[in-house]
C-alpha cells in the first residue's frame, strides 16, 4: 500500500488561520478518499506560515469495483418514464433486467463502475480540495481564477510505495504537481526533492523548517524559559500567544531585550499587552513581579546573533511605550480630578438606540446596585458610588487604545482617585464571571455592581424584545444570565428574581427591591413608542415569565455540568419560590444526592404512593383535600400510628425548612415510609363513610404537601 504526500507551498498564512487550515486539509482529501472508494491507515496535517502538508499513510492501491441495483419503472410504464431511466443509468434497453415487484412487473438495472487506480482518485480530490478550500478570506493573483489565502507557489504531491515514489499528475491553474518543495526563504532558498514524508520532514529540518507547530512552540517556549532563568528571571506563561508566535516562524530564534527604564512604571498590564497585541513580544518578570524584559521571536538566524533585529524591535516597542505612557499619564490626571470628565462623556455615547446612552446605563445600574446591596451585605453607598465609576474607564485613552484592558484600568484610576478599595476592586470585578470556568467575585461591593450590571443588561434587552433566537445572541444574554446564576449560586445570595413591588424605585428606575423584574426609566420623548404613558416618563414592563424561564434553561445547564440529574431539576423548577436562584440550587442539590441512598427511594415511593391517590379522589370529588385531618376520629392503629409519627415529623421538617437544611428536611420526611406503608396495608382510604374518607384523605394531603415544599417529586423517574 503506498503512502501519500501532499504539500501546498504559499505566500504566508495568517497565524491565525493554520491549524484549522491543516484540519480542514485533512478532511476534505480523506473525506474525498473515503467517498470515492480509498482507505488509509492513519493522516496528519501540519501548518507553517508558507506550507499546508498532509501525509496519508496505507493508502489503498485502487477503488474496488462495485455493481449497483438501481429498480425502474414498471415494464409497462409510458416509453418516456423508460426512456429517463436508460438516461439516468447509461444503459440500452437490451443491458436491463425484469423482475417481479409488489406492484408488478419492472425494470432493473445493474451497473457497474469498475475500479479505478489511487494516483487518479487523489489528483480528482486534491483538486476540488484546492479549487473550494474554505478560508476564511482568499484572493486572486495575476491572470487565474484560483483563489487562496496568498498566492499559491507550488504544489508537492507524491505516492511513495517500497520500489519508489511517483509524482501525482495533476495541474491546477498552471501550477503543474511535482516532488519539489523550498526551504527557509532566507536561510535555505532553492529548491529540494523529496520522496516521502520522512525524507521531506528531514530534508526540511536541514533546510531549516520546523514542519510540526508544535515542536515550534516547544523550541521557542524552551529558549524563552532558559534565557529567562539564567538571567535571574521569568517568562509571563501565555499560551495563545505562543501558538501564535509558532505561527508567525518556520526557523524560530529566541531573543532577549531590555525595556526602558522610562516605562517600568507603567501598570504590568499595560506593558504586557502593549507588547503583546503589537509586537507579538512575550513579557519577561523580576522577582519582584515588574516587567522589566521581553523576548521577541525572529524567523532567522544572523551573523550578529540577532543584535540588529534586537536593536530595531527594541525601537519600535520604545515608540510603543511612548504612546502608552502618554495615555497613562494623561488619564491619571483625568482620574484624580474625580473622573467627572470621563463620565461626562459616557453621556454621548449610545449604550442602544432604545436603552439609551451608557450614562443612562450608568445610572440605572447605580440605583439597582444600592437596593442590591443589603441582600448581599454590602453598603449601599459604596454599591451605588462603585457602580457610578465602575465604567468610567470607557472613556479613558488607555481604553480606548487597548479595550481588553477595561476594567482593571478602572480599578487603577479609582485608586488614584483615592476612592476606597472596595470601590476600585468592583471596577475591575464587576464584569465577571464572563463564563463558566471564570473567578466569581465575592466582595459584597463588586457583587451588587456586578449583578446590577447583569440583571440590567437582561432586563433592558427583554423590555425591547431583543432575545436570543437560536445561536444568534449578539448582546451575550446568555452569558449576562449564566454570570447572574454564578454570582448568586457561588455566593449563596437569597435574591428572589420575580417578587413584585409597586412603584418606582425613587421615583425612576428599575424596581429591585426584591428584584422584580419592572423598570422605570427617565427617557426622552423618543421612546414613547416603547409603551403607551406620558412623554417624560415611560413604563417598560419586561416579559418577566419570558425573562425567567430564560435563566432557567441557563440553570439547567450549569446543574447539569455539575452533574444533578435532569428530572430533578425538573421536579425543583415548580412552585412559587423558582424565582430563588440559591434555593433552587440547594433543593436541587439535596435531592440529587438524596438518591445515592436508601433514604431516596423511600421518600420517592411514600410521596407517589400518597400523591396518587390523592390526585385520584381530588379528581373524582372536585374538591382539595388540603386541610383538616383529625386524630380522634382515627379508627385503626395504623391510622393512629400515622398521625403520631407525623406530628412527632412536622416540627423537625418545619425548622429544616425554616434553615434551608434540605437533605434534614427530605430525610424526616422519607422516615415516614414505615408508618405510611402500614397505613395502606391497614386502612382502606376510600371508606363508605364520608366523615372517614375524608379525614384520611386530609391526612394523606399532609404528607404531599410536605413534598411539595421541596419538589414536584413525581416528575422523578423511578
Amino acid at each position: 500500500m503506498p503512502d501519500l504526500l501532499i504539500e501546498l507551498l504559499s505566500e504566508e498564512i495568517p497565524a491565525r488561520m493554520q491549524a484549522r487550515a491543516a484540519d480542514d486539509l485533512k478532511r476534505l482529501v480523506t473525506n474525498g478518499l473515503v467517498e470515492a472508494g480509498l482507505t488509509y491507515a492513519g493522516a496528519v496535517a501540519h501548518a507553517t506560515p508558507r506550507r499546508l502538508a498532509l501525509a496519508l499513510e496505507g493508502l489503498t492501491e485502487a477503488s474496488p469495483t462495485t455493481t449497483e441495483e438501481r429498480r425502474g419503472p414498471r415494464t409497462d410504464a409510458p416509453e418516456k418514464a423508460v426512456e429517463g431511466f436508460l438516461r439516468s443509468t447509461g444503459l440500452a434497453r437490451d443491458d436491463l433486467a425484469v423482475k417481479d415487484d409488489k406492484k408488478g412487473r419492472v425494470y432493473v438495472a445493474r451497473i457497474t463502475r469498475p475500479g479505478r487506480p489511487a494516483a487518479e482518485i487523489v489528483a480528482e480530490v486534491l483538486e476540488t480540495t484546492v479549487r473550494t478550500f474554505p478560508w476564511p478570506k482568499s484572493m486572486r493573483w495575476g491572470t487565474g481564477s484560483l483563489r487562496w489565502v496568498r498566492p499559491l507557489r507550488r504544489i508537492l504531491c507524491v505516492m511513495t510505495r517500497e520500489d519508489g515514489a511517483e509524482v501525482v499528475p495533476l495541474e491546477i491553474d498552471g501550477l503543474v504537481a511535482g516532488n519539489v518543495t523550498e526551504g527557509h526563504r532566507f536561510m535555505s532558498p532553492g529548491e529540494i526533492r523529496v520522496t516521502s514524508f520522512e525524507d521531506y520532514a528531514a530534508k526540511l529540518k536541514r533546510a531549516h523548517v520546523i514542519l510540526d507547530a508544535g515542536e515550534r512552540a516547544e523550541a521557542i517556549w524552551h529558549d524563552a524559559t532558559n534565557r529567562a532563568f539564567a538571567a535571574g528571571l521569568e517568562v509571563v506563561e501565555d499560551r495563545a500567544l505562543l501558538a501564535e508566535v509558532a505561527g508567525l516562524v518556520e526557523w524560530p530564534v529566541v531573543l532577549m531585550g531590555q525595556i526602558a527604564e522610562d516605562y517600568l512604571d507603567l501598570p504590568p498590564e499595560v506593558l504586557q499587552t502593549s507588547m503583546k497585541e503589537h509586537q507579538k513580544f512575550f513579557s519577561v518578570r523580576d522577582r519582584d513581579g515588574r516587567i522589566t524584559r521581553f523576548v521577541t521571536v525572529a524567523n532567522r538566524e544572523t551573523a550578529d546573533d540577532g543584535a540588529t533585529i534586537l536593536d530595531g524591535n527594541t525601537r519600535v516597542l520604545s515608540a510603543r511605550l511612548a504612546d502608552a505612557k502618554f495615555f497613562w499619564e494623561n488619564d491619571l490626571r483625568v482620574a484624580r480630578a474625580g473622573m467627572k470628565e470621563w463620565l461626562e462623556a459616557l453621556g454621548n455615547v449610545t449604550f442602544h438606540a432604545k436603552l439609551g446612552s451608557q450614562r443612562d446605563r450608568i445610572d440605572r445600574i447605580a440605583a439597582l446596585a444600592r437596593e442590591i446591596a443589603p441582600s448581599v451585605g454590602a453598603d449601599p453607598d459604596l454599591a451605588e458610588r462603585a457602580a457610578r465609576l465602575a465604567k468610567a474607564d470607557l472613556s479613558s485613552e488607555m481604553v480606548y487604545e487597548f479595550p481588553e484592558l477595561q476594567g482593571l484600568m478602572g480599578r487603577y484610576y479609582a485608586e488614584a482617585a483615592g476612592e476606597p478599595a472596595e470601590v476600585a476592586a468592583a471596577a475591575q470585578e464587576h464584569y465577571s464571571p464572563l463564563g463558566p470556568s471564570d473567578d466569581v467575585p465575592t466582595a459584597p461591593v463588586s457583587v451588587a455592581v456586578a449583578l446590577a450590571d447583569k440583571l440590567d443588561t437582561l432586563a433592558g434587552f427583554w423590555a425591547i424584545d431583543e432575545k436570543p433566537t437560536g445561536s444568534k445572541d449578539p448582546y451575550a444574554l446568555r452569558r449576562a444570565a449564566l454570570g447572574v446564576i454564578q454570582l448568586i449560586v457561588s455566593n449563596s445570595i437569597q435574591l428572589r428574581l420575580n417578587a413584585e413591588e409597586e412603584g418606582p424605585v425613587d421615583g425612576a428606575f428599575w424596581n429591585l427591591a426584591n428584584a422584580g423584574f419592572g423598570r422605570w426609566f427617565e427617557c426622552e420623548p423618543l421612546w414613547t413608542d416603547l409603551a403607551t404613558a406620558d412623554a417624560d416618563k415611560v413604563w417598560i414592563d419586561p416579559d418577566k415569565t419570558s425573562l425567567l424561564a430564560f435563566l432557567h434553561d441557563r440553570l439547567k445547564v450549569h446543574l447539569r455540568d455539575e452533574g444533578v440529574r435532569h428530572d430533578v431539576i425538573d421536579a425543583c423548577l415548580t412552585g412559587d419560590r423558582t424565582d430563588d436562584l440559591a434555593d433552587l440550587v440547594a433543593r436541587a442539590r439535596a435531592l440529587n444526592a438524596m438518591f445515592a441512598s436508601e433514604d431516596g427511594a423511600d421518600l420517592i415511593q411514600l410521596y407517589r404512593r400518597a400523591a396518587n391517590i390523592l390526585a385520584q379522589a381530588e379528581a373524582a370529588d372536585g374538591v382539595e383535600y388540603s386541610f383538616g385531618a383529625d386524630r380522634k376520629l382515627a379508627g385503626t392503629d395504623a391510622e393512629r400510628a400515622l398521625f403520631d409519627a407525623i406530628a412527632e415529623a412536622r416540627p423537625r421538617i418545619d425548622a429544616a425548612m425554616e434553615a434551608e437544611d434540605y437533605p434534614a428536611a427530605m430525610t424526616a420526611l422519607a422516615a415516614l415510609r414505615g408508618p405510611v406503608d402500614a397505613f395502606f396495608e391497614a386502612v382502606q382510604v376510600n371508606a363508605e363513610n364520608a366523615i372517614l374518607r375524608r379525614n384520611r384523605l386530609n391526612l394523606i394531603s399532609e404528607i404531599v404537601r410536605a413534598g411539595t415544599r421541596i419538589a414536584d417529586l413525581t416528575r422523578i423517574a423511578a
